[in-house]
């Protein structure tokens, strides 16, 4: 896509707004990576902002701020395009068209698009260089998907995939059934079983009460066999349900820590965490030198 490059500047981080990334997935393993490249290298390419009417926004280089931002650094390297709010979409898509958007996130596009922007449906068909019934399937993906489970997908919590398997639920078992996944660590094929396990069951009671098992139960496709109630689990059952949780817990506070900056929130709800933050990091210390003496590895959490 063609662009008029306005200037390419060093800029404050704390003035740069991140409304497309509400567009994309947030890969952990990707951020770590990015980390430590700024780390050993410093910033190999600029980012690539555009001006909207508040601030400069961000439409490439997302890992780049957040690795920076839990870095330190107070500046970045970037490149100001002309372009509007629809192509700075268009142009998000295109810079990762070599990879390609999941299904989710052409979903997420296609109603910022919708929504936001005001395009009309046969119009995004024809930017987006797609036939108008794909532009109403990505539609109804994203509007019927509940807001938690797109939350959960966009943190990295469950698979893109297994979120849009999730989405053939009714809305009211979704966020369970996501729940389910992300506890028990649920492959996509484990999860369209699930899925379809929970759909056989015609009465919603009946639906919910299946979800709320599996929850503490084993995985869809385990052998049959004999299945431990809640009050009959053993140490290794309750112990292996806690490293979930921890794991679970962990990944979405270090993703919401690296999105927002305690700089964002009101001063008093700032120094609360802050100083909550400080509380749990022994925690978390003692926690990893237990971990390694019971498994031998230092440094394991």
């Amino acid at each position: 896509m063609p662009e008029a490059v306005i200037d390419t500047q060093l800029i404050e981080i704390e003035v740069l707004g991140e409304r497309l990334s509400e567009l994309r997935l947030c890969d952990r393993e990707a951020l770590a990576e990015m980390r430590r490249s700024l780390e050993q290298h410093g910033q190999l390419t600029a980012l690539v902002l555009f001006s909207s009417a508040e601030r400069l926004e961000i439409i490439d280089g997302f890992k780049r701020l957040r690795a920076a931002r839990a870095l330190g650094w107070s500046t970045l390297t970037a490149r100001v395009v002309a372009v509007g709010s629809i192509d700075a979409k268009l142009r998000l898509r295109d810079l990762h068209d070599g990879r390609g958007l999941t299904e989710l996130e052409e979903a997420w596009l296609v109603r910022s698009l919708y929504r936001e922007d005001r395009v009309t449906q046969p119009e995004i068909a024809r930017l987006l260089s797609r036939h108008k019934s794909w532009v109403w399937r990505r539609l109804m993906l994203v509007e019927s998907l509940d807001s938690e489970v797109q939350s959960r997908a966009r943190l990295g919590l469950i698979a893109p995939r297994a979120a849009v398997a999730v989405s053939r639920l009714p809305r009211g078992n979704q966020v369970a059934a996501s729940a389910v996944v992300a506890r028990r660590g649920l492959t996509v094929r484990q999860t369209d079983l699930l899925v379809a396990e929970a759909l056989d069951e015609q009465d919603p009671a009946a639906r919910a009460a299946l979800l709320a098992r599996r929850l503490d139960g084993p995985a869809p496709n385990c052998p049959p066999g004999p299945r431990p109630s809640r009050a009959t689990r053993n140490e290794a059952d309750w112990m292996s349900t806690d490293i979930l949780r921890v794991r679970e817990i962990a990944a979405r506070l270090e993703a919401r820590l690296l999105a927002s900056p305690l700089e964002v929130f009101t001063p008093t709800a700032a120094e609360l965490m802050r100083d909550a933050l400080i509380r749990l990091s022994p925690v978390l210390r003692a926690l990893d030198g237990v971990i390694g003496r019971v498994t031998g590895e230092k440094g394991a959490a």
